[in-house]
């Protein structure tokens, strides 16, 4: 019925813990997940869990923020994103968030080597005829600049993809969505402070839609604080429908074919 487009189940906290996660997934009808690569080391732990579980598919990527890790050439992604059941290129994009505090006091002009990253995983994404996991945070302009700059504007031969645990303005969804890319909602729709989200979140085309928990990060309420999980996923849907004015069923519904429509590898 529901489908976690954006997990890491990879990660330590939820790798130990994977026959209990498998279990509490079935049990609140989450069918299927997409598990996120983050690094090049990590990689083959993220392909293996596409491999042993039949409902696990898989992304290769570095994210944004990690420094110190293997840095991916466009041969890289290229090869990696060929492999069986891999379905999309990232998790990747733009990061400018606390500058000062998290980045040593670096300047925009600084993140240079983020934005070639970033092309670098656009360029294999094209290459291989799969979508991206576009990770954006206090960075929109320079994010949609430069899918435009390389030619991510929905015409032929575009990507495209998913701009995923959108917390970005109204203005960067419209622009995300002239693009030809998704939108997808995390727990953090739930959270009190969300208003502006939930606005975003109501006019977003039910077509362009997707939902993931992130897990391990952003817990929905009532489970905020905690580790996250894909079997919390039905409390976005949930949140959604209530913002919509639809059924639960209508989201999951929705949701499940757009992710079978963008990442068609899990189809086949």
């Amino acid at each position: 019925m529901f489908v976690d487009s954006h997990c890491h189940l990879s990660f330590p906290e939820l790798k130990a813990q994977l026959p209990q996660i498998r279990a509490a997934m079935k049990q609140a009808q989450v069918d299927r997940a997409l598990c996120i690569c983050t690094t090049l080391e990590e990689f083959a732990s993220v392909h293996q869990l596409a491999l042993d579980y039949d409902n696990f598919w898989a992304t290769v990527g570095v994210h944004p923020d990690n420094e110190g890790v293997t840095e991916p050439t466009l041969d890289d992604l290229v090869r990696l994103g060929n492999l069986p059941r891999i379905v999309a290129i990232g998790e990747t994009g733009l990061d400018y968030y606390q500058m000062e505090e998290r980045k040593g006091g670096r300047t925009l002009a600084d993140m240079g080597w983020q934005r070639d990253r970033f092309r670098t995983h656009i360029r294999a994404a094209r290459q291989v005829r799969k979508p991206l996991v576009i990770h954006t945070r206090a960075a929109s302009a320079d994010t949609i600049a430069i899918l435009r700059e390389e030619g991510e504007d929905g015409s032929t031969g575009a990507a495209g993809g998913v701009f995923h645990c959108f917390t970005e303005t109204a203005e960067v969804a419209r622009a995300a969505l002239d693009l030809g890319f998704y939108i997808s909602f995390s727990g953090i729709l739930t959270f009190k402070s969300a208003q502006d989200l939930r606005d975003v979140a109501a006019f977003v085309p039910m077509d362009r839609l997707l939902i993931e928990t992130d897990s391990p990060y952003l817990a929905p309420v009532p489970y905020r604080g905690k580790v996250n999980s894909p079997a919390y996923v039905p409390h976005v849907a949930q949140q959604l429908a209530v913002v919509r004015g639809d059924s639960v069923e209508a989201i999951a519904a929705a949701t499940t074919r757009n992710f079978e429509r963008l990442f068609s590898g899990v189809s086949t």
